[in-house]
């Protein structure tokens, strides 16, 4: 679905210069009011996120959906492709907070685990709208909670990495840890996970392994000390690291999550870690096998909230309302689910789930959350250098 008015996709660099830009006229991100009248006159309400292609995807529907039904607000959408620079966009939000910007363009920012818990970690939780639950209809029904500045931000989709596998070669998957290190000794070669760093399934995948190890409150913990307890966990990664997928004699960790399921759709291996939504939309698509299926370890793989902030520095509050209680709705939800197999987080009723029943298992109460904030860059350098430097 196309947007007739919806900003594109911005490159970096043209983002970063914006908001730079700001700091003289006291507006990041174009030095404009936010709230100056958009299409028909309406109220501009400017939504910031970053991920891969497929959440633009979606924000674009969903921006378009919006715009279509409100007659007083006008969401544009900015998006940085996650991983197209050095500067993420907490940092691009923690440097305009820090210069005591005001009547910025930030007035929404869409926030995943890992990168909420930075932002915090910068500014702090006071840095967002303590948000009014009268403002919100849509969340009252919503169970979910963020572990992380849980009274500012706004769960809308959930997400979790599963266990993907073959069902043609693997009638009876593993359902417990030591199960599966049992059924990789069985089957060497025949199991794959994408490098830390290069997509999230591989992140969960090698952080689950650590942190198992490790009490649960740590999970959602920043604390530099928490590297010094890590070895537990790295040693196994090592002793199953010859049990993974190889290729010319030499044991290859895939590039992105993508990697490992292009994969398992080839047959060249039979299991692997990857994002549920992912899994489940490209089968709902056609794009992989119907035979690929989808699993829970336990203890569980990680999952994630995907929540949206108010910045107290934004121009467009009560736009800003609108449209997240626009995402609880269920006609946003149902755009999450046809379009990136998201796990709703409001009653599916009223829903058509036709094509996406896997959902119905996947609660997210029972999600293990992980956000370590800037640890996982430590946790992937020392994946680089222990682990993805075996060859």
């Amino acid at each position: 679905m196309k947007m007739k008015r919806l900003l594109s996709t911005l490159l970096v660099g043209t983002m970063l210069t914006a908001a730079l830009a700001g700091c003289g006229n006291g507006a990041s991100g174009g030095g404009s009011d936010a709230t100056d009248p958009g299409a028909g006159g309406k109220s501009t309400v400017s939504l910031w996120a970053t991920g891969s292609d497929n959440v633009r995807a979606v924000f674009e529907s969903l921006t378009k959906d919006f715009n279509a039904r409100s007659d007083e607000y006008e969401v544009k959408l900015n998006f940085m492709l996650s991983g197209t620079g050095a500067q993420t966009l907490a940092d691009m939000v923690s440097a305009a907070v820090k210069a005591k910007q005001t009547n910025t363009d930030y007035d929404l920012v869409d926030w995943s685990g890992d990168d909420l818990s930075k932002i915090v970690s910068q500014v702090g939780e006071d840095a967002f709208v303590k948000l009014d639950p009268a403002k919100l209809p849509n969340a009252a029904s919503v169970e979910a909670k963020s572990s992380v500045a849980t009274d500012y931000v706004q769960p809308y989709r959930g997400t979790t990495v599963i266990l993907a596998y073959d069902s043609d070669k693997v009638p009876t998957p593993p359902q417990t840890w030591d199960e599966l290190v049992e059924w990789m000794k069985a089957n060497p070669g025949r199991f794959a996970y994408n490098a830390p760093g290069t997509g999230g399934s591989g992140d969960s995948f090698a952080r689950t392994a650590v942190y198992n190890t490790l009490p649960e409150e740590l999970f959602t913990s920043d604390d530099p000390a928490n590297t010094e307890k890590w070895d537990e966990g790295f040693a196994f990664l090592k002793d199953i690291h010859q049990y993974m997928y190889s290729s010319s004699g030499k044991v290859v960790y895939p590039a992105k999550n993508q990697g490992t399921l292009d994969l398992l759709n080839q047959g060249e291996i039979d299991m692997c870690p990857n994002w549920a939504d992912m899994v489940l939309s490209q089968r709902a698509q056609g794009a992989i096998r119907d035979s690929i299926q989808i699993t829970q370890l336990d203890p569980a793989l990680t999952g994630s909230l995907q929540t949206l902030s108010i910045p107290t520095i934004g121009s467009n509050e009560e736009g800003a309302y609108a449209f997240i209680n626009y995402m609880l709705s269920p006609e946003a939800q149902q755009i999450l689910v046809e379009e990136m197999a998201a796990i709703p987080l409001i009653d599916t009723t009223d829903m058509d789930m036709t094509g996406y029943e896997d959902l119905a298992g996947l609660d997210v109460s029972n999600f293990r959350i992980m956000s370590i904030g800037d640890l996982s860059t430590d946790f992937n350098m020392r994946w680089d250098s222990e682990i993805g430097a075996i060859g």
